[in-house]
């Protein structure tokens, strides 16, 4: 039985192998995240449970394209739902493991690993998109090139994907093992931490529902221009 536990009103987070994908249960339903390649039997058993169906999901949208969160994006879509993603992620996700013999790096390798997609609608900065009385995409290149979070400005919801992390419970800045550009992704934190936020969702670790905006403020305090 695929867990899934309430983040927010109309916000579940579906436990898959090693990451949550997010599902906001708006009229249509959404899909924050996607979870490795092979998620999308777990994705169903958690829609079954919650009185929904896979093709109840009218979109999906991919924080970044690293294959835990991209990794199912490319079957969805075959099944005839809409994938956003960045596009810079999207043409990542395009490398050929040649090029990663050729010029290995950890942004390439994490490319091949994640199915392409053969159709997506492209994320820009600022777009909105229809849930939750409407989330802004905010682009925080740095963990990826196409690494987004997604704000709500009604219910004061950020969800972060891999821009941020909380290892030992306090907000902090993106895995520097995992990103392509540390440096970038601490200084999109300041962007972060313009917004009104009270409730922040995670992609690997428990949301936070309580001092937020304090702690954005602190983590944008320390990165070094």
């Amino acid at each position: 039985m695929t867990k899934v536990e309430t983040v927010m009103p109309g916000v579940q987070a579906i436990q898959l192998t090693r990451v949550f994908a997010h599902l906001v249960d708006d009229d249509p339903v959404n899909l924050i995240d996607t979870g490795y390649a092979g998620s999308t039997p777990a994705i169903e058993r958690a829609l079954s449970g919650l009185g929904r169906r896979l093709e109840d999901v009218a979109r999906v949208v991919c924080t970044h394209g690293h294959p835990d969160h991209a990794g199912s994006a490319r079957a969805l879509a075959d099944r005839g739902i809409e994938v956003f993603i960045h596009p810079a992620d999207a043409e990542r996700m395009r490398t050929r493991w040649g090029s990663v013999v050729r010029h290995p790096s950890r942004g390439r390798l994490f490319g091949a690993m994640t199915p392409p997609l053969e159709r997506f609608t492209p994320l820009a900065d600022g777009d909105v998109l229809p849930m939750l009385g409407g989330l802004r995409v905010v682009h925080t290149p740095g963990h990826t090139p196409g690494s987004v979070c997604l704000y709500g400005a009604r219910d004061r919801v950020l969800f972060v994907g891999d821009a941020l992390q909380r290892p030992s419970g306090k907000i902090g800045f993106a895995s520097s093992v995992y990103s392509d550009d540390r440096r970038a992704a601490e200084r999109a934190v300041k962007r972060l931490a313009e917004l009104d936020v009270e409730v922040v969702v995670f992609s690997h670790y428990p949301p936070i529902h309580e001092g937020a905006n304090e702690a954005l403020r602190e983590l944008a305090g320390r990165v070094r221009d």
